[in-house]
């Protein structure tokens, strides 16, 4: 078998197990969700995935992972006392840009 024939059985594979993902709970599970616990684990799953992309992001797309972080809890205090989501990225990157300045 070539490399080439390989890369398509790959892809079929992916895309079986992605559908499979999606479809087996919609075909699986056909009345109301009663237990508290699946109820709350199912409602912060995309907050969670989310978070997961995110955070790595944070400390590697700027110069130094100090600045990332700082930048972080710079945006976890604002947005814990209510801004909403333009000012905490615009002041979130201006402190990344400041101590960027003091680190080089």
């Amino acid at each position: 078998m070539s490399s080439g024939h390989n890369i398509y059985i790959y892809m079929l594979i992916m895309a079986l197990v992605t559908y499979l993902i999606r479809v087996l709970p919609l075909t699986l599970i056909r009345g109301e969700i009663k237990n508290r616990f699946i109820r709350s684990f199912l409602y912060y799953v995309p907050y969670v995935t989310l978070a997961v992309m995110t955070f790595p992001a944070i400390t590697q797309a700027t110069g130094s992972p100090v600045s990332g972080a700082a930048a972080f809890i710079a945006a976890l205090i604002l947005a814990w006392s209510g801004a909403g989501l333009f000012p905490v990225s615009v002041i979130s990157c201006i402190v990344v840009f400041v101590i960027e300045l003091f680190i080089r």
